[in-house]
């Protein structure tokens, strides 16, 4: 699946308005590997993700970039040999840890439209990128 990122996104959503699918995983998370190896081998998804949405893979740990976001500033927050960047914490409902992967659907205003904590299957996901584009 091609990917974007955060500081690609206004520019991108300038030239074509897409609803936004941002996949919060980190290294150490078997599970997200699991899922994206899965996700990408199933070539229909692959397909409906890249022709109409704006996909941002967002490594929420090993990120440390300054991330521009609806327009917010976001920084890495270090914590002796880790940390967490901001961006993740805030696009989390639990503030304190989120749970990886994260998924999070965004229409093509930015609005928060599908949250989800956990495993998502090529099956759900295609599910709910169909109900998203029926919006």
């Amino acid at each position: 699946m091609k990917t974007g990122t955060f500081s690609d996104l206004e520019h991108f959503q300038k030239e074509v308005s897409s609803p936004v699918v941002i996949h919060l995983y980190t290294d150490w998370c078997a599970i997200c590997k699991i899922e994206s190896f899965r996700m990408n081998k199933d070539d229909a998804l692959v397909k409906m993700m890249n022709e109409h949405f704006y996909l941002i893979n967002f490594e929420a740990e090993k990120t440390k970039d300054k991330i521009r976001f609806q327009n917010r500033e976001f920084e890495y927050l270090p914590n002796g040999n880790s940390g967490i960047h901001e961006l993740a914490l805030a696009l989390s409902k639990n503030k304190n840890q989120p749970v990886y992967p994260l998924w999070v659907f965004l229409d093509k205003h930015q609005n928060l439209i599908y949250y989800q904590e956990g495993q998502m299957t090529p099956e759900k996901m295609k599910q709910k990128l169909l109900e998203i584009s029926a919006l």
